[in-house]
């Protein structure tokens, strides 16, 4: 049955839909970067609040400035803006719902200005982000907005006609500005650490460098006035694949174009800090708090540093899914140790969590079989993944003079992988700079971390973690994944 309006009534009962009525909602939430993690995570809570009969108010309207944007759109157009959420684990309790939280979506390509008219509108209280690590434009070495960029000269340069996150959020903000509106909070869904705070800063590097060209006074207006929340946002969703599409149409029998499929777990943890209203999102379970730091903390240093440690490895080992790497007990024994030995001692008590309960659960997820996530997913933007989830680890180990070897190991995996040698391809924007980081063994360890963008200084001016990395990048050539596990546990 083709997923649509017209055929929600007709779906097998086992299909979840929404109880409210589609077309008594109202936007309230401007969402850019739509894809399958916002559908699963933002929209599956907002979706469900509808469920309860409120924030009807609260639709999301998504808005995209790429080009491969426009498939995206007319896929989700075409079946109404409605998309399945697709639940996949072992658990006997997962579903399959029908989402209808969404209500259009714009392309820049199409009309900035209609784009800019919209986030102007009054009800739009919220902008929100999925825009990935490295579209803040931040530079990891310096922490400095990318200035010379050309999408965002472009943007200086031609206020009226944005191409940018940044330049429509200015370019909307002046308008509501002007028209005596206030201002919309703008909300990062990003794995970031601190990604209200990144995404703050950011816009203002962006507003200031435009001086008068959006209006004057607007920088010290968006510092005054817009409010910028962080969060924690986890949910594994991987890319939707045709075996995924096929699957959902055999078992359930939903022909959706495009269904965003999960893992069953969701957590949510965000700070209260709303400057135009939000919805009552802790009823469907989110976790408000005054300060999101440990869970951050947590969050990003366990299961994407676990992420990291494990992806290049198990494509080096020839492996595909992540759970392939989890069905192998070296795997398993590594990232449980490398959680246990070198981050959890990094970390603050965090509110409310067990962190043994916390870790044993990481395991579980990444050995989720059925949700098949792809190895290549958790290796792309490994450029910007790297200063993020893994070096501040690194760090803090060099610096407490902790055991450097198995957090070494995760970077020269890397290394060998952005050689290219294997049946894999390599997802990153810099991939030709990563690669040539690595294009040859002369000199290649001074090259690879002196990557200041990526590394930073302090493990370039280790020699311990040097020694470490030489280490662990001469067991990996002559030993194998199997034998530098081996090896690095003890097992020899």
């Amino acid at each position: 049955m083709k997923l649509s309006f017209a055929n929600l009534d007709d779906l097998a009962p086992e299909v979840k839909l929404p109880a409210y009525q589609i077309d008594k909602i109202g936007d309230g939430i401007l969402h850019f970067g739509v894809g399958g993690f916002h559908r699963a995570h933002q929209a599956f809570y907002t979706d469900a609040l509808m469920n309860q009969g409120k924030a009807l108010d609260w639709g999301i309207c998504g808005a995209g400035v790429r080009a491969e944007d426009r498939k995206a759109r007319d896929d989700l157009a075409a079946q109404d803006y409605l998309f399945t959420l697709y639940e996949l684990g072992d658990s006997p309790d997962t579903e399959v719902r029908v989402i209808g939280a969404m209500t259009d979506m714009l392309l820049a390509h199409d009309s900035p200005q209609a784009l800019i008219e919209k986030m102007a509108e009054p009800n739009i209280r919220i902008v929100s982000l999925t825009i990935t690590e490295g579209g803040y434009c931040i530079d990891d070495s310096t922490g400095q907005f990318m200035a010379n960029l050309p999408p965002v000269q472009h943007d200086l340069a031609n206020p009226g006609a944005p191409t940018t996150v940044f330049g429509f959020l200015c370019a909307a903000l002046q308008r509501r500005r002007e028209a005596g509106r206030g201002p919309f909070t703008v909300m990062s869904c990003d794995n970031l650490p601190h990604n209200g705070q990144v995404a703050r800063k950011a816009l203002l590097a962006f507003a200031r460098l435009a001086g008068d060209a959006y209006g004057q006074g607007l920088a010290e207006w968006i510092e005054q006035q817009v409010s910028f929340p962080n969060a924690m946002v986890d949910r594994i969703t991987p890319m939707t694949s045709t075996a995924h599409r096929q699957q959902l149409l055999e078992e359930h029998g939903v022909d959706d174009t495009w269904p965003v499929v999960c893992e069953p777990f969701v957590q949510w943890v965000l700070e209260d800090n709303f400057c135009a209203g939000r919805p009552a999102w802790e009823d469907v379970g989110v976790q408000f708090t005054a300060d999101v730091t440990p869970y951050e903390e947590m969050k990003i240093k366990l299961l994407n540093g676990s992420h990291l440690a494990l992806t290049y490895l198990g494509t080096l080992k020839g492996y595909r899914f992540v759970h392939e790497t989890m069905n192998d007990p070296l795997f398993v024994e590594y990232i449980a140790t490398y959680m246990d030995r070198d981050v959890t001692p990094q970390l603050a008590p965090v509110p409310g969590i067990d962190l043994s309960a916390y870790k044993a659960k990481l395991i579980e997820r990444f050995s989720n079989q059925a949700i098949a996530d792809q190895l290549e997913r958790v290796c792309s933007d490994g450029s910007s993944k790297f200063p993020k989830f893994t070096v501040p680890t690194l760090n803090q180990l060099v610096q407490s003079g902790g055991d450097l070897d198995r957090g070494a190991l995760v970077v020269a995996a890397w290394a060998l992988y952005l050689k290219g040698l294997g049946d894999y391809r390599i997802v990153d924007p810099r991939a030709d700079f990563c690669r040539s980081l690595v294009s040859e063994d002369a000199s290649l360890t001074a090259r690879l971390l002196g990557a200041e963008e990526i590394f930073g200084q302090t493990l370039p001016n280790s020699p311990a973690f040097v020694a470490a990395f030489e280490r662990q990048l001469h067991n990996l050539r002559t030993l194998g994944v199997d034998g530098t596990l081996n090896a690095l546990l003890g097992k020899d």
